[in-house]
């Protein structure tokens, strides 16, 4: 009997608790740095997480870049169904959830102004990352944990929005800078850039 009661009790606390968890992501405002776990009951292969990029946008198979800064899981949610539909019989049964929460914007502490960075591909730790002002695209991938044994690392990139709002993508050889075969510096990163590991092809 009182193990029944325990369990009554238990399911009462979880219900709302559960609730509450799905009207704040739904009243949340998605921004750039968050991680968005989207998947699709119909294709499994499409299921990931995805990082918001500083410009809000996401990149999802079959549909390509979806913007969700600014919006909710349900807004975000509703877009990706109306993409997908033409790929479907019927309409396809999308899950959007927020997996992780950007850190902190750049901030002020004893050790300096600190930048919010992002690591995508074949990186140790994608994500967004928090680094001091002034480290260089060397020194934030080997706090990242450095490439994967999958990644490219002759043609690393790092893609930075330029002052009339356009990417910008620069292309670096990691390998030979490692090697002593390239004396190429690296630049100092600045607030919102992206550094992304390609994965290597079969011969590289």
């Amino acid at each position: 009997m009182m193990k029944q009661f325990l369990l009554l009790l238990a399911s009462l606390l979880i219900v709302p608790l559960a609730a509450t968890q799905a009207l704040a992501q739904n009243n949340y405002k998605i921004k750039s740095g968050d991680v968005l776990r989207i998947e699709v009951l119909e294709d499994a292969s499409l299921n990931r997480e995805s990082l918001v990029l500083p410009d809000g946008r996401v990149s999802v198979p079959l549909v390509g870049s979806v913007q969700v800064g600014g919006r909710n899981v349900d807004q975000v949610r509703d877009e990706i169904i109306q993409q997908l539909r033409p790929n479907f019989a019927a309409d396809p049964t999308v899950f959007v959830s927020l997996s992780q929460l950007a850190p902190p914007r750049a901030s002020t502490n004893a050790g300096g102004r600190t930048l919010t960075v992002y690591m995508l591909g074949e990186v140790a730790a994608p994500g967004a990352m928090e680094v001091k002002q002034g480290t260089t695209f060397l020194q934030a991938l080997a706090q990242g944990g450095g490439v994967t044994p999958f990644g490219a690392t002759k043609r690393l990139q790092l893609r930075r929005a330029g002052t009339d709002g356009r990417q910008q993508v620069y292309t670096y050889n990691v390998k030979d800078i490692i090697n002593g075969k390239s004396s190429i510096r690296t630049p100092v990163l600045q607030e919102g850039d992206v550094i992304i590991a390609p994965q290597r092809r079969l011969f590289e």
